[in-house]
């Protein structure tokens, strides 16, 4: 097959007339055509060499509806499916049945202040605890300190991946805060100001949890710490320190039981602690025996005169636990450990604590000895219990 190149040339015919000649081959085929000028000519040549491109370069003129820039797409998507097994039809089909747009281009400030204010409707209603309450908004306020301008429909899993990774976190907590993320963008799929949730397509780390026995204090360290709790500020943080250490209450005095344990509930008539729900941590009622000894602690601080959290309470157990270098949940810990070595129960360890039997298992049982336990259940007060006030009947009046 010859290549395709046109000329044009001036051309006598034999009658003696001139003309110009376009000549050439397309598709194996000789072109010979005379026009009565040069221009005519030419543009013949040039139309004939568009033909030659086309067929080189597979293009093929075709009468269409279609605006070139629609045109163009159309071809460009062509392309972009070039080695799929379904048709361009079928994937424009899904897309039509799936796609939804989001309902607005909703600001990431928008979308996080009616999210925090939905959350802390459901803390309002005991739903979620407020230690909950206050991971979410801090995380939320990070994430909005990040992207001050943002809109959620800007975020992807890999910028979200380098939000999570920020400043080398352990995985414990890149974890939890992809867990918070994750919350949030559900309630903004829900509400549909995001098509997806882009956290979904993130690494979740798998983490293997290797905790031991709990830290706990031994009977004579209790003594000392009780000890020295009664005689500080005349005893004020007593009720607090014996709740947590004789009853495992959780003594956390930002989101723990202790903090919202109401007086009315230390049933000393009944001798048992009602842990209600809104105050439990796994959201469960719970009931707990009063030892002797807690009762003894509390019939000397009795609670209608020395509150369970009382004024300042931060800062006096503040001095407390540098002094006897406490660890969180040290208090409860201890008396699990105790509980469990005195009565030889874990199923009624557990019901006391409000953990599951594994837990008491792996982490609290042979910890003490049972004379250590006994030991430590026979701390007492020094201070003697006020006397009972026994009502004197008024003398009866004389018959006039």
């Amino acid at each position: 097959m010859k290549t395709s190149h046109f000329v044009v040339r001036r051309f006598k015919n034999p009658s003696g007339a001139c003309s110009w000649r376009t000549s050439g081959w397309l598709h194996g085929v000789r072109i010979r055509r005379n026009f009565k000028t040069r221009e005519e000519a030419a543009a013949h040549k040039a139309a004939l060499e568009i033909q030659a491109l086309q067929a080189t370069a597979s293009l093929r003129p075709q009468a269409t509806c279609l605006a070139p820039d629609q045109l163009r797409e159309a071809e460009a998507l062509f392309h972009r499916i070039a080695g799929c097994p379904q048709s361009l039809s079928f994937y424009v089909d899904f897309a039509l049945a799936n796609y939804r747009a989001p309902t607005q281009q909703k600001p990431l400030a928008e979308a996080i202040g009616e999210y925090v204010a939905f959350k802390t409707k459901e803390h309002e209603r005991t739903l979620l605890s407020f230690r909950q309450l206050r991971a979410i908004r801090y995380e939320l306020a990070s994430l909005q300190a990040h992207f001050p301008n943002a809109l959620l429909s800007q975020f992807s899993a890999p910028t979200l991946t380098t939000y999570l990774e920020r400043l080398e976190p352990s995985l414990k907590t890149y974890n939890n805060r992809r867990g918070l993320l994750s919350t949030f963008f559900k309630f903004s799929l829900q509400k549909e100001w995001v098509l997806s949730n882009p956290v979904e397509k993130t690494v979740q780390h798998r983490i293997a949890h290797r905790r031991g026995s709990a830290v706990t204090l031994s009977a004579q360290q209790s003594a000392q710490l009780m000890e020295y709790v009664e005689d500080y500020q005349g005893g004020k943080m007593v009720p607090f320190f014996a709740l947590s250490l004789f009853a495992g209450v959780r003594p956390c005095l930002f989101s723990g039981e202790i903090l919202k344990l109401k007086a009315e509930d230390v049933r000393l008539d009944l001798g048992v602690i009602r842990i209600e729900p809104e105050v439990s941590k796994i959201r469960m009622q719970r009931q707990i025996t009063i030892q002797p000894n807690l009762a003894a602690w509390l019939r000397a601080y009795p609670l209608e005169r020395f509150p369970i959290v009382p004024i300042n309470a931060k800062n006096m157990r503040r001095a407390m636990v540098e002094k006897f270098a406490l660890t969180h949940d040290v208090l409860r810990h201890t008396f699990i450990s105790m509980h469990v070595a005195k009565f030889r129960s874990i199923g009624e360890a557990a019901l006391q604590a409000g953990n599951s039997e594994a837990i008491i298992r792996n982490h609290y049982l042979n910890l003490k000895t049972p004379a250590e336990a006994e030991e430590f259940f026979s701390i007492m007060p020094k201070r003697r219990a006020p006397a009972p006030v026994i009502p004197v009947p008024a003398p009866a009046k004389s018959a006039a």
